[in-house]
C-alpha cells in the first residue's frame, strides 16, 4: 500500500503569484511549491480523494495512472475542477475497452459538480452518490463518509475513511476542509493514518473560510490518537511578525497564538516545509501529541506493508 501526495497546498497553491509576503518569498527562493490538495491511495484499489485544477501537472510529476475510483470531499472548485483533465485516460485506450470512473459525493456536491461536468457523466465518469455515517464496500475495502462543517458554501462537505479488509486491517481518515467534525463517529478513533488540513499555524480570531488551523488540530489528533498524522492543505494566512504583508486580506490575526505551554512564548511562525516540521516537531514533543506528526510535501510517498 502506498499514499501519494500530489498536492499539499489551499486554494491558491503556494507561492502565490503576485504575493511577496515573507512565506511566498522565502517558498520563492527555495525553489518549494504547494499545489492544491490531493492524494493517491495504492491499496487493493487506486483512490483518488480530490481532483484539483493542478492534476494534470500532478499526475506528470508522479506517474499517476487511471484511477479505480475518485472521492470528492465538496464542491469547492479547488476539489473537483480538474475532473476534465481525467479525459486523457479515456482518450488514450480503444473505445471498447473504456468504463467511466465511479465518482463518489454527497448530494450537495453533486448539485454544483454535475452542473459543470454534466457533459463527463455517462462517458468518462459514473455518478456515485454517498450519504455521511452510511459506508460502502469495494472488493476488499470498506470507505465510510463522515459528516464536517466547512461553512455555508460547501454543504456537502465530507470526510472519508479508508479501511483496506484484504489482509491485515488498515485504516486511514482524511479530512479534507473542515472547521469542524459533525457528531464525531467512533470510527475515527485510533487510525493508523490521519490526514488532516493543517491551513493555518494559529487558529484566527474570525475564521471567515471556515478551516482548520494547526492549533486546533492538536485536540482532534490528541482524541482520535492516530499512529501517524499528516498535516495539508497549507496555506501563507498566518500573520508574521513584522510583515509589512500582513496588511492582506488573506492574512488572518490569531484569536491566541500556540505558545510553549511552560514558559508562554509563542511559536515561530513557519514560512517553508522545513520551519514548519521543525515548528510542529518542537510542538508535538512540548505538547505531548501521540504519534508522529508529518508535514507532508508535495510529491511525498508512504509506502506500508499490505
Amino acid at each position: 500500500m502506498e499514499i501519494v501526495f500530489l498536492g499539499t497546498g489551499a486554494a491558491w497553491s503556494l507561492p502565490e503569484y503576485s504575493c511577496r509576503c515573507q512565506a511566498c518569498t522565502k517558498m520563492l527562493e527555495l525553489g518549494e511549491e504547494r499545489t492544491r490538495t490531493s492524494i493517491l491511495f495504492r491499496g487493493s484499489e487506486s483512490v483518488l480523494i480530490d481532483c484539483s485544477p493542478d492534476i494534470r501537472s500532478q499526475m506528470w510529476r508522479n506517474n499517476v495512472e487511471r484511477p479505480d475510483l475518485i472521492l470528492i470531499t465538496h464542491e469547492h472548485g479547488d476539489h473537483y475542477l480538474g475532473l476534465d483533465d481525467l479525459l486523457v485516460f479515456r482518450r488514450s485506450m480503444p473505445k471498447d475497452l473504456w468504463r467511466p470512473i465511479p465518482v463518489y459525493a454527497t448530494e450537495d456536491s453533486w448539485g454544483t459538480i454535475e452542473t459543470r461536468f454534466g457533459y463527463l457523466l455517462g462517458s468518462l465518469i459514473e455518478k456515485r452518490m454517498v450519504l455521511p455515517g452510511k459506508p460502502f464496500e469495494r472488493d476488499h475495502m470498506k470507505i465510510t463518509p463522515f459528516k464536517t462543517f466547512h461553512g455555508p458554501t460547501a454543504k456537502g462537505s465530507v470526510g472519508y475513511v479508508l479501511e483496506e479488509t484484504n489482509q491485515d486491517h488498515f485504516k486511514l481518515v482524511y479530512t479534507s476542509d473542515f472547521m469542524t467534525v459533525v457528531d464525531e463517529p467512533a470510527i475515527l478513533m485510533k487510525p493508523d493514518v490521519l490526514i488532516i488540513q493543517s491551513h493555518w499555524l494559529n487558529e484566527p480570531e474570525i475564521n471567515r473560510p471556515h478551516h482548520m488551523s494547526f492549533q486546533k488540530a492538536m485536540d482532534y489528533i490528541n482524541r482520535w490518537s492516530p499512529k501517524r498524522s499528516y498535516l495539508v492543505h497549507i496555506s501563507d494566512g498566518d500573520q508574521i511578525p513584522d510583515d509589512p504583508a500582513n496588511s492582506f486580506l488573506k492574512k488572518y490575526v490569531p484569536a491566541k497564538r500556540i505558545a510553549h505551554p511552560i514558559s508562554g512564548k509563542p511559536y515561530a511562525i513557519p514560512r517553508c516545509q522545513e520551519e514548519w516540521q521543525e515548528i510542529v516537531n518542537a510542538i508535538s514533543s512540548d505538547y505531548n501529541l501521540p504519534g508522529r506528526i508529518i508535514v507532508a510535501r508535495d510529491g511525498l510517498r508512504i509506502s506500508f506493508d499490505s
